[in-house]
């Protein structure tokens, strides 16, 4: 056959090329599984082929990986429609009917091998993964389904898409929502399949799983999404094999599993937008910008309450206000003059605020009295009761939200105290 020019002649290089089979199938059929919240359903099917595994190496004493396929393809299959069956007629949750499938099938399929133990002495492999005891013969069916699951995604792609995300909404564009799903538990149970021999029945569904969730946190694009699920994939499956096959006593389906939950740890920490050490980054400039902002509105709230007579804010006034200590008001208005928002006067004792510093202090009064207006005139709030709230939701309050509030409230000059609302005429410059 043409597939065995590019099967290399080495173990190593068989090896090298299951991995890289493995981890493009599951990575691109793992995005939509992650996409669809189907990560049980990728395990119960993985424990639902070992039956399958068991017949064929009982059935085919050549140990054919046509007819061990068909059949492992088959109890997949039969197991998945279970699944649909058990979750259409009763009231079962789908947790429930894929626990319940998941354990049976597995648990038939151990007690056929343990009565035919001579017929399937190969079964470990299947069990826990032999990334070096696969052969051409292996190789060769790995590399007609991988590439049946690449084409059949890329013609289908778009309708399998959206209904990953919404069924009903692909009912209405009159796509045959039985018939995707279907091709669907078809193609997961082709890729759970092409993985046994690499990764085993136990860990396989971790292949389809971890690269993709690794992806996931890296990108809001799908295209990208099934790109980097596939790279993670390849990526872990060469590592684990190579490490497995060079250390003694290392197990495949572990050693390959390890290597991609480590790069789901390192994406789970490092991704820019969805990592934990971004959100804490994001987190600490949210609160540093929440801190400054209220050190200018307490400035504001000073010289309003001086009439503006003066520009100057004493540091001591500052920190009564602020109900801190001096030497926290200092720390306060050093990170305000990082940002030229305000200027120190010549002794260090007092701060002004700068032009851009006045407008985002007359943003953040503006924002918190028209919210406790409209908390107390839309609401129904008490007028006592509305200054905690607007705390909190003047720092995020858009422009756009403002000019709607505004709008709503009629444009008004006073809030529930009785106290001016800053006009946005006068946010530009400051009232000397």
């Amino acid at each position: 056959m043409m597939l065995d020019l590019l099967i290399p002649s080495s173990g190593a290089g068989k090896a090298i090329l299951a991995a890289v089979l493995l981890g493009a199938g599951s990575g691109l059929l793992g995005s939509f599984v992650v996409l669809r919240r189907m990560a049980l359903m990728g395990d119960a099917i993985s424990h639902a082929v070992l039956p399958g595994v068991v017949a064929g190496l009982i059935y085919s004493p050549e140990r054919s990986p046509l007819v061990i396929f068909l059949c492992a393809v088959a109890a997949g299959l039969l197991g998945a429609g279970l699944v649909r069956a058990m979750m259409a007629t009763t009231r079962l949750k789908s947790d429930t009917a894929l626990g319940i499938v998941l354990a049976f099938f597995f648990a038939f399929g151990i007690m056929w091998q343990s009565r035919n133990q001579e017929s399937t002495a190969g079964v470990m492999n299947f069990l826990f993964g032999n990334i070096g005891a696969i052969n051409t013969a292996d190789l060769r069916m790995m590399m007609l389904a991988t590439g049946l699951l690449c084409i059949v995604v890329f013609v289908l792609k778009r309708p399998l898409l959206v209904m990953s995300f919404d069924e009903g909404f692909s009912r209405g564009l009159g796509y045959p929502v039985r018939f995707l799903n279907a091709v669907f538990y078809f193609l997961l149970t082709f890729s759970v399949v092409v993985g046994l021999q690499a990764v085993g029945v136990v860990l396989v569904s971790a292949m389809l799983i971890t690269p993709a969730a690794s992806a996931y946190l890296l990108t809001d694009r799908f295209g990208k999404m099934l790109v980097l699920s596939m790279a993670f994939g390849v990526f872990s499956g060469v590592v684990g094999g190579l490490v497995s096959a060079s250390v003694n006593g290392m197990p495949t389906g572990p050693v390959i599993t390890l290597a991609a939950t480590l790069v789901f740890a390192l994406t789970y920490f490092l991704a820019p937008q969805h990592g934990v050490l971004a959100k804490v980054l994001r987190r600490g400039r949210r609160r540093r910008r929440v801190y400054r902002e209220n050190t200018l509105k307490a400035i504001y709230q000073i010289q309003e309450a001086s009439g503006f007579s003066h520009e100057d804010v004493d540091l001591i006034d500052l920190a009564q206000k602020r109900r801190n200590t001096e030497d926290h008001a200092r720390k306060e208005c050093a990170a305000l003059l990082r940002h030229d928002f305000i200027e120190l006067s010549a002794d260090g004792q007092a701060v002004r605020l700068t032009t851009s510093g006045w407008r985002r202090a007359m943003e953040m009064v503006r924002n918190h009295r028209l919210w406790e207006l409209y908390l107390t005139n839309e609401a129904n709030y008490a007028d006592d009761h509305v200054h905690e709230d607007a705390e909190k939701i003047e720092h995020i309050l858009g422009a756009n939200t403002v000019k709607q509030l505004e709008q709503d409230l009629d444009f008004p000059e006073l809030d529930p105290h009785g106290k001016p609302i800053p006009q946005p005429q006068l946010v530009a410059s400051p009232i000397v």
